[in-house]
């Protein structure tokens, strides 16, 4: 481990983000392949535009709430770590730990999968490639054994250096950006001139109440605003974190949020809801609609690069929570191992690529996804329950920044975490209750490193 001198905050890496690129990261991370498939799968589980549009807001207000949120917490403890350190902060070490036990078992691994296949497979879509045929006799995929390597260079990238990894970031956000804003100018000023080329179908009415349908439409949502958290993660290498913080969770958020609405409402402007539920590529099939052959040619280019540099900000924040558990002596010590040279968690990152490398071997990009979501949202909800514990266990400690509409923005992110969470449960109890245990698996490992720890400062075996 390196023996680098810890700043006033304790942080031991260097702080080498700007604003901008602290907004890159929030920015890149959260617009990957979500934006440009997920419409679809919300118009299966919708079938009102109102409750489609409803659910798009909600969770933009939601993302918004959580930021603004968590930007009290980032100012406070502009720590590497984000969510891990202010669980720990708020409710102790064990609920922290179980955090980053989900982090390793299901949350990052799943992360990484779901984005590197989406980019992966519109690499081979623009080469005219089929993605998906098996490699015999391998088990996997073209794609897949694609979203591996991509894993890699993202891995290589963040390993030599977060300014490298920084810089690739802003590239690639702002390169998916303005793919968005270019699809909404676009599909709002041209006219419709181009037939799709394939029969679009209209699925079977799925047997959900609407409730029901609105909260799995909500996960699906959710799953393409996750991001907003991600910038906390790195604060540890954020100049003035406690300016730069709460600015760069804001302004990305809601950034994030305008874009989405837009993209949307120019989806329906050229496709009927009715109509998305068959319509899997749907910014595909919107950019072909004005655009011919040529905006199917763009769009794909434009989800290759943007589920890259999704994968690439997946990547720099999640090896920081493998880092921080490290630091705690809740994980192996040499994952706190800072490079000598590049001044990275450089074994945090080999490990978060090595994981991510097995779950995209062997899930779906479905799959994955959905067990990103709820594995995460128990941990929002925690951390965002935090804010009322340390305000009132440190009510005269100085806040660079305190939420704005505590505490009613705060509480409407917990009810819609319990809401989200209540219907999953629901409506798919075998996987909801699955992830539970993978979590709760952890407080024995907890208790094993707890004692680890403790019999090696009494200088006893180990």
């Amino acid at each position: 481990m390196s023996s680098v001198s810890p700043d006033r905050w304790g942080e031991r890496l260097p702080r080498r983000l700007g604003l901008w690129s602290a907004v890159a990261v929030l920015v890149g991370t959260t617009i990957g392949s979500g934006i440009f498939r997920t419409p679809a799968v919300v118009a299966e589980r919708v079938d009102l535009v109102v409750l489609f549009a409803a659910g798009w807001i909600a969770g933009g207000v939601l993302a918004l709430c959580g930021a603004l949120t968590f930007a009290e917490l980032a100012a406070l403890f502009p720590r590497t770590g984000g969510m891990y350190v202010y669980i720990r902060e708020g409710f102790g070490r064990l609920p922290a730990f179980l955090f980053g036990w989900a982090e390793l078992l299901i949350i990052r691994p799943a992360a990484l999968g779901a984005i590197a296949v989406v980019s992966a497979e519109y690499f081979w879509r623009l080469l005219g490639v089929d993605g998906g045929r098996l490699l015999e006799p391998l088990p996997t995929s073209l794609a897949q054994v694609t979203a591996a390597v991509f894993i890699v260079v993202v891995g290589a990238v963040n390993y030599v250096g977060v300014q490298h990894a920084a810089l690739l970031q802003n590239v690639s956000t702002v390169l998916k950006v303005g793919a968005l804003l270019a699809l909404v100018a676009l599909g709002s000023l041209l006219v419709p001139q181009y037939p799709l080329d394939r029969a679009v179908s209209e699925p079977a009415a799925a047997a959900l109440s609407p409730l029901a349908g609105f909260g799995l439409a909500l996960v699906a949502i959710l799953w393409a605003y996750d991001g907003w958290a991600d910038v906390a993660f790195v604060s540890g290498e954020v100049k003035d974190p406690q300016r730069n913080l709460p600015r760069a969770l804001f302004l990305g958020t809601a950034s994030v949020a305008a874009v989405y609405l837009a993209v949307n409402a120019v989806y329906l402007r050229l496709i009927p809801l009715e109509r998305m539920p068959g319509s899997p590529l749907i910014a595909a099939d919107a950019a072909q609609i004005v655009l011919g052959s040529a905006g199917v040619v763009f769009v794909s280019a434009s989800v290759m690069v943007s589920a890259f540099g999704a994968l690439n900000g997946s990547m720099l924040v999640g090896s920081r929570i493998f880092y921080a558990m490290a630091e705690d002596r809740l994980f192996f010590r040499s994952l706190a191992r800072v490079h000598p040279r590049y001044a990275t968690p450089s074994a945090a990152i080999v490990l978060a690529a090595a994981l991510g490398i097995v779950f995209v071997s062997v899930r779906t990009f479905g799959e994955l996804a959905d067990q990103f979501i709820i594995g995460i949202w128990p941990f929002y909800a925690l951390a965002v329950g935090a804010t009322f514990v340390l305000r009132k266990r440190l009510p005269d400690v100085e806040r660079p920044y305190r939420t704005w509409g505590y505490p009613v923005v705060p509480v409407l992110f917990l009810l819609a975490a319990l809401f989200l969470l209540a219907n999953y449960m629901i409506s798919e109890p075998l996987l909801f209750w699955a992830d539970v245990a993978v979590i709760l698996s952890g407080v024995p490992v907890y208790w094993f490193w707890v004692r680890r720890a403790a019999v090696r400062d009494s200088g006893g075996p180990g």
